[in-house]
């Protein structure tokens, strides 16, 4: 088996060095266009590149790593012979590949987020009933080496797993730079404010996983009543925060689901 990569980006990469820091011992090889991008990856990984995907077979996998405003242009060569096609694309169900594909149906879909750059990641994974568990097995291999794995139960939960997690820490990034700008408000340095928010989410996020403890419990635990913390909910709790943020996660399922009626209608 050797396993390619359609598209050289972060994602790609960030799937490439947790494959290697688990020692993977099949080959690794990437096609993309951008000549500059070829030579990096391989003198970052020391893997064979190329401007194109070579013929592949069918014990081979084939991971879709293009933007998927892309994807069909950059499928419109490729001969799969029935290998194994992991789509990263937002936006594009499985039928759709498979049309760009030449009508492949052996398609796994996964929609990881940035933390996998750093094996700290989760990926939402969903394969169609008639994949093997071989099939399956592979995909998990592949992406449990970067990050952790989550298998759906229907392929409509990706837009909920895109909107979630997928598009989450883009989220979080705005909260922590929020909370960045509050303590520059306050006088902090600006690299002090950064400081005091990093810490505080890695602080938060490692107490929590290692307490194991339901959220609004450990909230319940740092708000006491009239305390400083209970005065700051008391704000967010009056403008909604929360639930703004769970409008937010329903707008980004609306938009993924928008991006597959358009890229299906193509």
């Amino acid at each position: 088996m050797t396993l390619y990569f359609l598209g050289g980006g972060n994602m790609a990469s960030a799937i490439i060095a947790g494959l290697q820091r688990q020692s993977f011992s099949n080959t690794i090889h990437v096609a993309n266009r951008g000549a500059a991008k070829r030579e990096a990856l391989a003198a970052q990984f020391g893997i064979s590149v190329s401007e194109k995907l070579p013929e592949l077979h069918a014990d081979d996998v084939l991971i879709l790593a293009v933007k998927p405003q892309d994807m069909q242009t950059a499928c419109a060569d490729v001969q799969t012979n029935g290998a194994l096609i992991i789509s990263l694309a937002a936006g594009i169900s499985i039928a759709t590949i498979s049309r760009y594909l030449g009508g492949n149906t052996r398609i796994i879909r996964a929609m990881p987020n940035t933390p996998a750059q750093i094996g700290l990641g989760i990926a939402g994974l969903f394969a169609p009933a008639h994949l093997s568990d071989a099939d399956k097995t592979i995909a998990h291999t592949i992406f449990a080496a970067s990050c952790h794995t989550i298998w759906l139960d229907n392929e409509a939960q990706i837009h909920a797993i895109t909107a979630i997690s997928g598009s989450g820490s883009g989220y979080v990034f705005y909260l922590m730079n929020a909370l960045q700008q509050a303590a520059q408000n306050f006088g902090f340095a600006p690299q002090q404010a950064r400081e005091l928010s990093i810490q505080t989410f890695k602080g938060a996020v490692a107490l929590a996983e290692q307490t194991g403890e339901d959220l609004a419990t450990l909230q319940n635990k740092v708000t006491s009543k009239g305390g400083t913390t209970a005065a700051a909910l008391d704000v967010f709790r009056l403008h909604q925060i929360a639930e703004h943020l769970c409008d937010g996660t329903q707008a980004a399922a609306k938009r993924s689901q928008e991006l597959a009626n358009l890229f299906e209608a193509q």
